[in-house]
């Protein structure tokens, strides 16, 4: 099958099984951006504790999370880990759009989007998972995002290798489907449900939409059967075992 074909009957098949996600969870595009940058390494139940933080304090805007102070910033954002290097990266992120864009998000992503994400990923605190989540989702840039769970599900569906970089892994979807940043978001979404659902380090195979197409629930499908106790059917020709009693035949 064409990869570009294989890849949307591999999406059809995502969107069938989970739905649409609706992701990315936010009320406006710099809360996004904010959640961006505090998911690093955390449950998103913390990150949404500590977005409620910043809203309850009247932070969710870029200028008034620069005027605000460290103790203040890192108190707010505590519930979601490393919080005192999460509080200096969300405040270069509030630096950088007032700095560059006088705090306007629609300004700044109206930039060249080549050039907008050169530049933000010279800011602190910011991968290219990142910003690239910060281009599609909060400025609807035709961006494809890929992660650890994209890696590792199409390597697994024999794809794409094993050790892949981002920039090429990236590439690979951007080149082999329509540059829609609405098929984008959906596609990435789903590929995480998949991962943080069923793919994992030990795959539930059984579970999963896209089995005919992997070679991972091929090999766990094998040796499962391997492993499975043979039914001992009985011996033909057997005979009854003879206890000595005779019948009474009246």
């Amino acid at each position: 099958m064409e990869t570009s074909k294989r890849l949307m009957e591999i999406y059809q098949r995502l969107y069938d099984f989970f739905g649409p996600r609706h992701w990315w969870p936010a009320k406006t595009p710099f809360e996004m951006m904010v959640g961006a940058v505090l998911t690093q390494a955390v449950a998103w139940r913390n990150v949404q504790t500590a977005i409620g933080n910043l809203e309850g304090a009247g932070l969710m805007d870029p200028y008034k999370i620069v005027r605000s102070s460290d103790a203040e910033l890192e108190a707010l954002v505590r519930p979601t880990r490393y919080y005192r290097m999460k509080s200096k990266k969300l405040r270069a992120l509030a630096e950088f759009i007032v700095n560059n864009y006088q705090g306007d998000l629609q300004k700044m992503f109206h930039e060249e989007p080549a050039r907008l994400r050169s530049k933000m990923l010279e800011v602190y605190g910011l991968g290219e998972e990142t910003v690239d989540s910060i281009l599609l989702y909060a400025g609807e840039i035709p961006v494809f995002v890929v992660d650890q769970y994209t890696k590792r599900i199409f390597s697994r569906l024999g794809m794409i290798p094993e050790k892949i970089t981002y920039r090429k892994l990236q590439a690979f979807f951007m080149e082999n489907l329509p540059a829609d940043h609405r098929l984008y978001n959906e596609y990435h979404a789903l590929i995480d449900a998949l991962g943080n659902k069923v793919c994992h380090l030990t795959p539930r195979c059984p579970e999963c939409p896209l089995g005919d197409f992997c070679r991972s629930f091929e090999t766990e499908k094998s040796l499962r059967n391997r492993n499975e106790p043979k039914k001992q059917n009985p011996q033909k020709g057997n005979k009854p075992i003879n206890t000595g009693t005779k019948k009474n035949n009246k």
